[in-house]
């Protein structure tokens, strides 16, 4: 029966027109039949315990799968491998159970991407075996894969931890010549071993390429780099003479703010660290924003200084007047003054507390708080404002310098306005951005900005090494 029907169809498709072997399926049905088939739902359900964490459950639905035919693909295979190298409560049986997953896929013939080597090299490093991380990362060639940063982490990391500086640097090397570049983590981590080891040329290498491609560092990198200053290691490495001509040609050559001579000086270095307070600094930030831009900010005591022995408010107010004639808003400056410098001594004088109400209602004065470093103040606020700085303060003596010698007197060129006082009477000098970064001085000291507490946006700690005792 069937086969005459079969044969009959046949027939008749013979006299007639062909007509189409099936209904065309369109774009919402074929979609739907994706999404409900056992692999896309394998993928689903994988991805939602590497959503949660949920180890224990990805290998029982892994295993399911196996024993039910479903095909995996990359993406599955990478989710597990994934899910295993995590660690967690369920380190062990992740552990135990990737790498038997990796044969798997090995088996599968699936081809692997980075990935897969990545997440492999993080199950070595969780076994405590770096070289086998290493020797995974090396592998990625076979198969044409460029590895990136991560891939190297688990091998480098697992070398440091295992006090191995040979093979950590040889991980490095190999970073550089696949064209890796290693950012604060991986350099923190070369830096200490460095340290630990007592390998004072890799620390200073470790530090120039912090300078360079970090440029500012987290507290835990401060940490490392303040116990190399403390180590009898870095009291003792350094030249007790060096050729200056030399040394500054270094500093012109680089741009400014490091000569990479080497260590110079020798003896033990003397460490300080400056915060500023925070929740004082974020009332000014918030101040500034309500009230400002200003035209020109003016450290209020450099300038009344200026050329005197003692606080001139008189010479402060006629700079102030001079700046609102050559706003092109007639808008005053803003006065950046110690809170001290506003209710004692000089201030006391009638004609001056009424010059300081005045400015106070033009919202032209900020009184810095006790205990406070006023310098943050008015450089923050010439920065944020993008206005004019008037100051005599050569920012040499104190850790503006520190912020980037080759960037900021760029900076101070095209925003300082400096004050001279003469039988002519007082005179602005106009100009004729700021940078953040490692600072490798002439003298062998060395300044290391941070992310911690505050700069003029967002460190406010640096951690400053020299010598106990000058040498040349």
């Amino acid at each position: 029966m069937n086969q005459r029907l079969n044969l009959s169809t046949l027939a008749l498709s013979r006299n007639r027109p062909p007509s189409p072997a099936a209904a065309p399926v369109s774009n919402k049905a074929r979609k739907k039949a994706q999404r409900d088939s056992p692999e896309a739902v394998l993928k689903h359900k994988l991805d939602m315990c590497s959503r949660h964490g949920q180890v224990v459950e990805a290998l029982r639905i892994y295993d399911e799968a196996r024993t039910n035919g479903v095909p995996l693909s990359l993406h599955h295979y990478n989710v597990l491998l994934y899910l295993c190298s995590c660690g967690g409560e369920d380190a062990d049986v992740g552990l135990g159970r990737g790498f038997e997953i990796f044969r798997q896929m090995v088996e599968d013939k699936v081809v692997p991407n980075e990935a897969t080597f990545t997440n492999a090299a993080r199950l070595a490093a969780a076994s405590a075996d770096p070289e086998m991380a290493f020797g995974l990362v090396k592998q990625m060639k076979v198969f044409g894969i460029e590895p990136k940063l991560r891939s190297y982490g688990p091998a480098l990391f697992g070398f440091c931890k295992k006090g191995d500086a040979e093979r950590a640097n040889e991980v490095d090397a190999h970073m550089v010549e696949c064209g890796v570049v290693a950012e604060e983590a991986e350099i923190s981590a070369l830096l200490k071993i460095s340290s630990e080891m007592g390998k004072g040329e890799k620390v200073y290498e470790m530090m120039q390429r912090l300078r360079s491609g970090v440029r500012q560092v987290g507290e835990s990198t401060a940490e490392v780099v303040e116990e190399w200053f403390k180590s009898e290691e870095a009291a003792r490495v350094g030249v007790e003479r060096w050729d200056v001509k030399k040394v500054r040609e270094g500093v012109v050559r680089g741009g400014g703010g490091w000569h990479g001579q080497g260590w110079l000086g020798s003896g033990e270095w003397k460490l300080a660290n400056q915060r500023e307070v925070r929740n004082d600094f974020a009332q000014f930030q918030e101040w500034l924003q309500r009230h400002g831009p200003f035209d020109a900010i003016v450290d209020g005591a450099n300038v009344s200084l200026s050329n005197q022995h003692y606080f001139s408010f008189f010479q402060l107010n006629t700079v102030v007047n001079q700046l609102q004639k050559l706003s092109p808003a007639n808008r005053l400056p803003l006065v950046i003054l110690h809170k001290s410098r506003t209710i004692g001594g000089p201030a006391q004088n009638p004609k001056n507390k009424a010059l300081l109400e005045s400015w106070k209602k033009s919202r032209a004065l900020y009184a810095t708080p006790p205990g406070s470093n006023d310098d943050w103040y008015w450089l923050y606020a010439a920065v944020s404002c993008k206005s004019l700085l008037v100051t005599n303060d050569e920012m040499r003596d104190h850790l503006f310098q520190l912020l980037g010698t080759n960037f900021f007197p760029r900076w101070k060129e095209k925003h300082q306005v400096r004050v001279s006082v003469s039988k002519l009477g007082l005179n602005l000098h106009m100009p004729p951005p700021y940078s953040i970064v490692i600072q490798e001085s002439e003298d062998g000291r060395w300044h290391v900005p941070t992310t911690t507490g505050d700069d003029i946006e967002t460190p406010r700690q640096w951690l400053c090494a020299t010598r106990a005792r000058n040498t040349k």
